[in-house]
């Protein structure tokens, strides 16, 4: 038995099913999650890169950046972490953002 749900004339579907997971996430967990990678690594880092870590660490199921981009958005406003600069990723082969903690004398 399937679990479909038709969707209704007008309905934004992909608003809703965003905001059931944005609400079922446990930010303040995934927070002191990529602030300890952060710490642990003591050089800036792409969410990538804090998404792999996290997958062998077993936090998160898979290496997806997803898991930490949104993440770091916050932290970033928050003034946890800042983009201090961009690197060559060595998984999409893209340059992309660097993060790194405040206050962590790095």
């Amino acid at each position: 038995m399937s679990d479909y749900m038709e969707r209704l004339p007008g309905q934004n579907v992909t608003h809703d099913t965003r905001a059931m997971s944005h609400e079922s996430t446990d930010k303040q967990k995934r927070y002191q999650q990529i602030t300890e990678t952060l710490q642990f690594y003591n050089c800036p880092m792409t969410a990538k890169e804090i998404a792999v870590h996290m997958r062998n660490m077993g936090y998160i199921p898979t290496d997806e950046r997803n898991f930490t981009a949104p993440r770091l958005t916050e932290l970033s406003k928050a003034g946890v972490v800042e983009p201090c600069g961009t690197k060559m990723c060595r998984y999409s082969g893209k340059k992309v953002t660097a993060y790194r903690l405040l206050n962590s004398g790095t």
